[in-house]
């Protein structure tokens, strides 16, 4: 199977010749829907990951228990498909510096009113009270910088990367094999299976 990557004004086309036929499809980009199902992931992931860092450093907790709630699907897959938009607004307005202070502002903004909205219903999993520098125990200062340092990653890594995933609509499913160097790359390599 060969494949070689052609450019359209909306999106990639390849063309593959599997036993001399020729095949035109479509990569298209990810629906709203997955993004943010990603984000979703992501976020309960790093929020497990965190407290379970936290929990360590702390208490010195070998165990590593990580918690989160449910509610953390929802709240950072929203949080993260309205940075994206973000991102794609500002990219090239201001620096990455600055779109990461913004984000971080968004997500004070953001925990603060999921936080709010679910203590409604006794329903908010987390509390800050505890923290010298918190407002009505649903956001605090002092995670100011990890929410910074997690604005980097999260446009660097996990938005771009989210972007420039695509589905295939010819693809066959196969046994996974050592990953290309670039997506490029696999466009030319791939072999027949």
């Amino acid at each position: 199977l060969h494949i070689h990557s052609v450019q359209d004004s909306h999106y990639s086309v390849y063309m593959q010749h599997r036993e001399g036929k020729r095949m035109v499809g479509a990569l298209e980009p990810l629906g709203a829907l997955s993004r943010w199902y990603l984000y979703a992931i992501h976020g309960y992931f790093c929020e497990v990951m965190f407290t379970a860092a936290w929990e360590f450093v702390i208490n010195f907790n070998w165990k590593f228990p990580g918690v989160t709630s449910v509610w953390a699907l929802f709240i950072y897959g929203t949080s993260i498909m309205v940075v994206e938009q973000m991102y794609l607004s500002l990219k090239n307005r201001c620096p990455g510096l600055v779109r990461c202070l913004i984000y971080t502002l968004w997500t004070y903004v953001w925990e603060f009113s999921t936080g709010f909205i679910l203590r409604q219903f006794n329903a908010c999993p987390w509390d800050y009270s505890q923290f010298d520098y918190d407002f009505m125990g649903l956001v605090t200062l002092e995670y100011a910088v990890p929410w910074f340092c997690a604005s980097i990653i999260m446009e660097k890594l996990v938005i771009r990367n989210t972007l420039c995933l695509r589905f295939d609509e010819n693809g066959e499913p196969r046994s996974p094999a050592i990953a290309p160097a670039s997506f490029w790359d696999h466009l030319t390599l791939r072999k027949e299976e």
